[in-house]
């Protein structure tokens, strides 16, 4: 669906800064120690690596954050469909069942992208996905929102991340092949796991707390539409909401281990952390000091999310930097080279999305 309606500018910017690093932006952090040798960027450079594991690294945190920001649009929009006929209901349905559906298949042309094709054979289609992670985040996030009271909401959230924690703890292992996350995935997930592993990081089991990190988008988003203009209540709230998910989420870690691949209860909490921290510092920058060229720069990107995820999958970017930059790369030393292509890499995606922008056309699904 292309789009022209006014976009909340701090949402925008901070959803850009997140596919930033998936455009690219992670690649900087190398060639920029090598010619430094700045134990900084070394430090990057590891932050730019999913945990093999147990553990969190901010790389761990750019799909959370993007179903959170998923979720804030909900806030926003603060929807309630509860007590409504039928009839003025099922637009919104369909839209959001096509929503769901259009994610679910772009997630399979993803998933098969890079020149390989989507096979012939169904069994050998993978259909989990980020996108459709995203999708069925989004869904079920906003069908909580549109029938249930606020404080029903919360109470929901609670109950899956408690829930969600009883069920694998129960199990007794949270290893990649004992998990309750494979045994599901084994039994009731279609087509094929990521690199045919027992589970699949966007696996059924684990989408559930997924919804949790959309719905603290949407607890977010309500926050910054009741209190539009006070400054000061907005960055409280989101601050104040950060510190009690990171310390609860650290907490249980202890005894509940903060792990990606399995989506567990604490790293919803300490994702949901996060992202309620980066949304009070971008809500700050962009709408408080109103850093123009920082919004912009992030604000492009932002606007064609969904686009630039799978332009990554769709298009070489890297053979295009070499084709346009290679020769000034090769002319360079190796260090300033690699970052001279790297950033030829974001910077041709850039202004694809510059082009978008500056038009008006933000293409959604």
């Amino acid at each position: 669906m292309v789009s022209k309606k006014q976009r909340l500018a701090s949402v925008d910017a901070l959803r850009g800064f997140d596919m930033f690093w998936i455009i690219g932006g992670e690649a900087l952090f190398l060639p920029l120690f090598a010619l430094t040798g700045w134990s900084i960027f070394h430090f990057g450079h590891g932050q730019m690596q999913h945990s093999v594991w147990h553990g969190f690294s901010f790389y761990d945190l750019i799909f959370p954050l993007f179903i959170f920001l998923s979720g804030v649009t909900l806030g926003l929009a603060n929807k309630s469909l509860s007590g409504l006929p039928l009839a003025q209901r099922a637009p919104v349905y369909r839209k959001a069942v096509r929503r769901l559906v259009l994610l679910i298949l772009l997630g399979v042309v993803y998933n098969h992208g890079w020149g390989t094709g989507i096979p012939a054979d169904l069994g050998e289609i993978r259909y989990a996905s980020v996108l459709a992670r995203i999708g069925f985040a989004w869904f079920f996030a906003a069908m909580i929102v549109w029938h249930f009271g606020v404080r029903t909401q919360y109470g929901i959230a609670a109950g899956i991340l408690a829930g969600y924690w009883l069920l694998q703890a129960s199990a007794g292992d949270f290893t990649p092949g004992g998990s309750v996350n494979a045994w599901v995935d084994q039994h009731f997930l279609p087509g094929i796991t990521y690199q045919h592993r027992a589970y699949d990081p966007e696996g059924l089991l684990s989408t559930i707390p997924a919804v949790v990190n959309a719905l603290f988008g949407a607890f977010a988003g309500r926050w910054l539409a009741k209190h539009a203009g006070d400054h000061i209540a907005i960055l409280k709230g989101l601050f104040v909401g950060a510190v009690i998910c990171l310390v609860a989420g650290f907490l249980w870690h202890w005894v509940y281990p903060v792990n990606k691949e399995l989506w567990t209860s604490s790293f919803v909490l300490i994702t949901c952390g996060c992202s309620l921290l980066l949304l009070g510092i971008f809500y700050l920058v962009v709408d408080m000091w109103h850093w123009k060229t920082f919004t912009y720069v992030f604000s492009v990107i932002g606007c064609n999310a969904i686009l630039v995820y799978l332009g990554t999958s769709l298009v070489n970017w890297q053979y295009s930097s070499k084709s346009l930059f290679g020769g000034i790369a090769a002319a360079l030393s190796e260090p300033a080279g690699a970052l001279t292509l790297a950033v030829g890499v974001i910077l041709l995606q850039w202004l694809v999305l510059r082009f978008l922008y500056k038009r008006g056309i933000f293409i959604s699904p």
